[in-house]
């Protein structure tokens, strides 16, 4: 089984920066490709940014994702990076992770989101 569990939310002032992780979790595992998204308050969840699972790092603007290789074999961690953080950055942010189990020698996709994790950014 594939597990994710994210982390790094909380609350930060208008102009720093944050860091949140997703943890991905399991045994014969690949990733595909994974996305951040936010919801704010009211609103619709929003894709922010992404990365293949190759581990090649992607910036789009303010937003920074890149795989943590110092996991081990077991688990694998992408991270967000958002700089130049806005009181607009409010919001819950989920990872979506692409993949592929190999179960017996046969492989099944799968597509997981975390639990989300809220960040407030005060003015």
């Amino acid at each position: 089984q594939v597990q994710l569990v994210e982390s790094g939310g909380g609350l930060v002032q208008a102009g720093g920066s944050l860091r949140l992780s997703c943890t991905v979790s399991g045994s014969s595992f690949s990733i595909d490709h994974v996305d951040w998204y936010r919801q704010p308050p009211g609103k619709q969840r929003e894709l922010v940014a992404g990365m293949p699972g190759s581990g090649v790092s992607s910036v789009t603007g303010r937003f920074t994702v890149s795989r943590d290789n110092a996991k081990s074999n077991a688990k694998s961690a992408v991270i967000l990076e958002i700089d130049s953080l806005t009181p607009e950055d409010t919001g819950t942010y989920y990872c979506n992770v692409r993949g592929l189990r190999n179960i017996r020698g046969t492989l099944y996709p799968f597509d997981l989101w975390g639990q989300g994790t809220l960040v407030t950014v005060s003015s």
